[in-house]
């Protein structure tokens, strides 16, 4: 699903990014993660064109990324979501869904109609699906957090992305709250046959949740592999965790 090849990126003299190679299959979700400074945010930027890459290669189903814009790369089936959750507070749950599929089907309306006309059958199956339908018509400033990143994933979910770019899904949440909005990831993952990318720093979800996981470390891939096979590398054990074991 995603191919991603010989990627770099420099800010003025430093290589924060440095022949970087993964590939993210469909129905499958890899976390991507190092220490702070591996330069994981600067690829996954580049991932949906908030940044531009020096060079490279990024494709989705053999189609090329590198360059386009972020709603190109958002039309060509790429959804992302951001650490601290891009939603409206003034906006109920439903309205926020909404105003989503307003944007993917890319309708205007004059300014005198309800855009909370459009699309409501749609949206309430969205909400079904990450489990909010009971709290359509609550305002979303009165949500919890962790319902906060449900929405978001259903506002996602709207552009219909067969790749998910999670940027710390589960950061800010309790233990639970974590591994059930990660568990809800994986039924949607597999249900769409989508692929998913998420960084993290969360060591349980990572562990628990991911099928690969690639490990950056000063701009380069340090290892890849299962989770049992990168928390035996003794490189990754020395750069990133700094000790001789792995919990």
């Amino acid at each position: 699903m995603l191919e991603v090849r010989h990627l770099h990126k420099s800010f003025g003299t430093q290589r924060v990014v440095n022949d970087v190679s993964f590939d993210v299959a469909a129905g499958e979700i890899v976390a991507l993660i190092g220490p702070n400074g591996a330069g994981k945010s600067t690829t996954f930027n580049m991932l949906n064109g908030q940044l531009a890459a020096d060079s490279g290669q990024i494709s989705l189903n053999a189609k090329p990324m590198l360059g386009l814009k972020p709603h190109e790369i958002c039309r060509l089936g790429v959804g992302r979501t951001f650490q601290i959750a891009q939603t409206f507070g003034s906006l109920t749950v439903l309205e926020n869904v909404q105003m989503a599929l307003i944007a993917h089907h890319q309708k205007s309306w004059r300014f005198w109609q309800r855009a909370t006309l459009f699309h409501t059958e749609q949206a309430l199956a969205l909400l079904t699906q990450v489990e909010l339908q009971a709290q359509a018509t609550q305002a979303c400033s009165a949500l919890a957090y962790g319902d906060i990143k449900r929405l978001e994933l259903a506002m996602v979910l709207a552009a219909q992305p067969r790749l998910l770019l999670l940027d710390e899904p589960t950061a800010g949440m309790a233990s639970a709250e974590r591994h059930e909005l990660m568990a809800l990831v994986r039924h949607l993952v597999t249900q769409h046959q989508m692929a998913a990318l998420f960084t993290e720093h969360s060591m349980d979800v990572v562990f628990d949740f991911a099928d690969r996981l690639v490990v950056m470390a000063a701009g380069r891939i340090i290892a890849q592999g299962s989770a049992a096979a990168v928390r035996d590398n003794p490189q990754v054990q020395a750069v990133y965790f700094g000790s001789g074991g792995l919990v």
